[in-house]
C-alpha cells in the first residue's frame, strides 16, 4: 500500500484483535500530521465547493484523499482508507428517502406516511441513489488502484432505516400501534442488508477476500462490519428483545468480523441483550453528542459486561491532551489488558504522535488486566 510503510504488521496484529490474541501494545489508530508537508494554497483549492464535489465527485474526492495521505502519516495500526459515505444509513435513500447533503451531515426525508399503505422493501437495482452510490465506489476504485483502501459505507440496519424513513416520532407510535407490521418491515430491512453490503464488499475488497469498515478505521479478513440500533435509545429492554435483537442475529450470520457500535447513555440499559450475541467480536461506546471520551472510568460499567462476555473493546480518546489521555489510558489498560483492546485517536501533531507511540511501546505491552484475570481466576471469562 503507497501511504502505509508497515501494512502487513499492521494486518496480522488486526487479525490477533480479533482473536483476543494480540500481543504487544494495543492497536492503536494514531493519524499523525507532517507540517513540512502541507501547501495552504492547494488546501483552499482543494476545499469542497459545492455538495457534489464533497460527496460525490470521485475525482476531486480522490485527490483531496491523496493531499491527505502525503500529509499524514498512518502510525500504528491505521491505514489510509477513504470514505465514501451517503450519510449514515443510505439504505433509507435506497429504498425510497431523498437523501439531502449538508456541509456537515447528510439527511434523508421521510418518504413513509404509513407502513400499512406502503410497497414491500425490495432490492432496486435502477433506485437512482444505489445506482450512484456504485457509480461512484467504482470510479473510486479505479483512481485509488492498489494505493490505498475503500472503506463499506454507513449501509445501516433494523428499524434505525425504518426511522430515517418514517421519522422517529412516527416510528414509536407505530411500535406501539402496528407491532406486527413494524417487525414485518425489520425484518425486510434484514434481508436486504446482505444484499446492499455484497455489491459494495464485491467492489471494495482486497485479492485476500479482506476489508474495511467507514469511520470506526476497523480491517478484518473477509466482512468487517459495524452493526448498531441508535434508536434503541427510545426503547425499552422488552422492546430491543422483540424487535432488535433476532434481527442483529440473522444480520450477522452473512459477516465475518462486528463491531457494535452502542450510542449514549440511553443505549446502555440494552447491554446484557446485545453480549448473548455471540457473533459481535467487540464493543464501541460512544457517550453521545459532545460527552467524555471512551476512556473516562464511569464507563468501566459497560466494558466490564463487554470483557466478561469475551467480547473486544474499541475505545476513542478525544478528552484533554496528551498527557490526560495517557494517565487515564494507564488505568483502562491495567484493568483491560491489551489482546483485545483498539484504541482509536483523532490526527494530531507528529510531536504528540511520538509521544504517545513511544510511551505505548514502554508501557502498554503484553498487559493482562486485572479484571481479566479476575474473570479468569473465577471461571467466569467466555
Amino acid at each position: 500500500m503507497l501511504y502505509k510503510k508497515n501494512w502487513e504488521e499492521t494486518k496480522k496484529k488486526w487479525e490477533s484483535y480479533w482473536k483476543r490474541e494480540n500481543t504487544g501494545r494495543p492497536l492503536m489508530c494514531v493519524w499523525a500530521l507532517k507540517e513540512e508537508a502541507r501547501d495552504l494554497a492547494r488546501e483552499a483549492e482543494l476545499k469542497p465547493k459545492s455538495m457534489f464535489d464533497k460527496y460525490q465527485d470521485a475525482e476531486r474526492m480522490v485527490e483531496r484523499f491523496r493531499y491527505f495521505c502525503e500529509t499524514h502519516e498512518f502510525m500504528g495500526e491505521s491505514f489510509p482508507n477513504i470514505s465514501l459515505d451517503f450519510g449514515p444509513g443510505s439504505m433509507a435513500g435506497y429504498l425510497g428517502s431523498e437523501i439531502v447533503f449538508n456541509e456537515d451531515t447528510v439527511w434523508f426525508d421521510e418518504c413513509v406516511e404509513d407502513w400499512l399503505d406502503y410497497k414491500d422493501l425490495e432490492f432496486d437495482p435502477d433506485n437512482k441513489w444505489f445506482k450512484q452510490h456504485v457509480e461512484l465506489f467504482k470510479r473510486v476504485k479505479e483512481l485509488a488502484g492498489d494505493d490505498f483502501l475503500i472503506g463499506i459505507p454507513d449501509i445501516m440496519e433494523n428499524i434505525d432505516v425504518l426511522a430515517s424513513m418514517r421519522g422517529a416520532q412516527n416510528t414509536i407510535f407505530d411500535m406501539i400501534d402496528e407491532p406486527e407490521e413494524i417487525t414485518r418491515r425489520i425484518e425486510q430491512v434484514t434481508n436486504l442488508y446482505q444484499k446492499y453490503y455484497d455489491t459494495f464488499y464485491d467492489i471494495v475488497k482486497d485479492e485476500d477476500g479482506s476489508s474495511c469498515y467507514t469511520v470506526f478505521q476497523i480491517w478484518g479478513p473477509g466482512k468487517t462490519v459495524k452493526l448498531q440500533c441508535d434508536f434503541s435509545a427510545m426503547m425499552s429492554p422488552d422492546n430491543f428483545h422483540e424487535f432488535i435483537k433476532d434481527s442483529l442475529i440473522k444480520q450477522a450470520k452473512g459477516l465475518d468480523h462486528i463491531i457494535y457500535h452502542l450510542d449514549g447513555p440511553d443505549a446502555i440499559k440494552h447491554m446484557d441483550a446485545l453480549m448473548e450475541v455471540e457473533a459481535i467480536d467487540a464493543l464501541q461506546w460512544t457517550s453521545g453528542d459532545h460527552g467524555p471520551d471512551g476512556t473516562i472510568e464511569e464507563w468501566y460499567q459497560i466494558y466490564d459486561k463487554a470483557v466478561a462476555a469475551g467480547k473486544g473493546l474499541w475505545v476513542k480518546v478525544y478528552t484533554g491532551e496528551v498527557e490526560e489521555w495517557i494517565e487515564r489510558l494507564d488505568k483502562l489498560i491495567a484493568r483491560y489488558g491489551t489482546n483485545a483492546l483498539f484504541l482509536y485517536f483523532n490526527p494530531m501533531s507528529m510531536e504528540q504522535a511520538n509521544r504517545l507511540m513511544d510511551y505505548a511501546e514502554k508501557n502498554w505491552c503484553d498487559i493482562e488486566g486485572s479484571y481479566v484475570r479476575e474473570l479468569k481466576e473465577k471461571g467466569l471469562l467466555k
